[in-house]
């Protein structure tokens, strides 16, 4: 899907209706905007942050709890001082 638009003067950009569909954002919803190679890509947040957990996915095993090992790190710390 592509479409052309515009940028008003005071820098914002309108986002078609259908993209927005095609996203499932709405009013008020958070967007990452992401350059790479000259191109503007906006992602939605949950999306942003779907791809960043499945990026952590291939360096931790399943099943494993990194917030669980960091409070533990936590409390070991804590019992030392």
């Amino acid at each position: 899907m592509e479409i052309r638009t515009h940028i008003s003067s005071n820098g914002r950009l309108i986002v078609p209706a259908k993209f927005r569909k095609a996203l499932k954002i709405k009013a008020g919803d958070e967007l990452v905007l992401r350059l790479e190679n000259d191109t503007l890509l906006l992602i939605p947040l949950r999306q942003a942050v779907n791809m960043a957990q499945k990026r952590v996915r291939n360096y931790v095993p399943e099943g494993k709890s990194l917030v669980d090992e960091l409070f533990q790190e936590r409390r070991e710390d804590a019992s030392r001082t």
